[in-house]
């Protein structure tokens, strides 16, 4: 017989005791891009040319255009936080998501749950204004966590450099294969660096808020938990993918 109240006792203080900020993360960005006339489910946006309509205003109103942030709009200052919480389609939305739950959790269980809030929004934040600084003239609207989990990366890199990540690598016929985590996050971060420098302003990812993320976060863990000591990776390895 099982004992269900013990079950579900157990998963209760698992989930308190757990990564609760990076679960709840993760879980209001999709509950978010769920009930959002981007994901095509929420009838309400209607269908066609409405919805297109629709998805349109939806990233004007809580996305980044740099143009309106950089001129100084009081109301676009806060769209660096909210650009955070929308998606440009289910694959940036899972691509995204699968980084954060990857590296979330120890990075969550190394700064605490209010530290690592505050450290989550704070690069995002900073990515996101760095982005419109450097392409101030540019009324596209960026959106996306992709800035705030690169931080999330890049303090991993300090924290945990030998941890064991399993990645699929395209040229290498995605095999998976285990590296320690400073080979994986250095590479992706190398990458990032030279998407970036040929990127332009228009359409497409915005690798030079990756970038800056990245180095954000690194910069943070240094400052500071460099005098204490880094946490030790665990035994089981962290699994992940060589692109967010």
């Amino acid at each position: 017989m099982i004992d269900w109240r013990g079950v579900t006792l157990g998963a209760w203080r698992g989930a308190r005791n757990g990564p609760t900020v990076t679960y709840g993360l993760i879980a209001g960005c999709v509950l978010l891009f769920a009930v959002s006339p981007v994901a095509g489910l929420n009838p309400v946006y209607g269908t066609g040319d409405e919805l297109l309509v629709a998805q349109s205003t939806y990233f004007q109103r809580w996305g980044v255009i740099p143009a309106d942030l950089t001129r100084g709009d009081p109301r676009a200052l806060l769209t660096p936080l909210t650009a955070l919480f929308v998606h440009g389609s289910w694959l940036h939305l899972l691509g995204n998501m699968l980084f954060l739950y990857v590296f979330g959790a120890m990075t969550e269980e190394r700064m605490g749950r209010i530290g690592f809030g505050l450290f989550y929004l704070g690069c995002g934040y900073l990515a996101l204004l760095g982005y419109a600084t450097a392409h101030a003239d540019s009324a596209q609207t960026l959106v996306g966590a992709s800035g705030a989990i690169s931080g999330v990366l890049g303090a991993f890199l300090y924290l945990f450099p030998r941890a064991r990540v399993t990645s699929l690598f395209p040229f290498l016929f995605f095999l998976p294969l285990r590296f320690p985590a400073w080979i994986v996050l250095i590479f992706w971060f190398v990458l990032q660096w030279l998407a970036a420098r040929s990127a332009g302003s228009g359409p497409g990812v915005a690798y030079l808020a990756h970038v800056l993320g990245f180095g954000f976060g690194f910069v943070y863990a240094w400052a500071r938990y460099r005098r204490a000591d880094r946490v030790k990776p665990p035994a089981a390895a962290t699994e992940g993918e060589s692109q967010p």
